[in-house]
């Protein structure tokens, strides 16, 4: 089960039920996925096809929506 966090234009925002520990959230579009990591702070942590155009762009959605990301992880995961 991957749960959507929110969509932005083109961009899903989700996460894996059953995967690492570490807070994160996947971005997804039609030309690739990325994941950024949410701590210690925000970062990208793989881009697979994204250009580097949607890399910032996804990045930006990921700094502007933090707190609402942080909020759905530790509702879905209790952490």
């Amino acid at each position: 089960m991957s749960p959507t966090i929110f969509r932005d234009g083109s961009f899903r925002f989700f996460f894996f039920s059953r995967e690492e520990p570490r807070m994160h959230v996947h971005v997804q579009c039609p030309d690739g996925e990325a994941k950024f990591w949410l701590e210690p702070g925000i970062a990208l942590a793989h881009n697979y096809g994204l250009t580097d155009q949607q890399v910032r762009a996804a990045l930006a959605l990921v700094e502007g929506h933090a707190g609402e990301i942080r909020s759905a992880w530790q509702r879905y995961f209790g952490r």
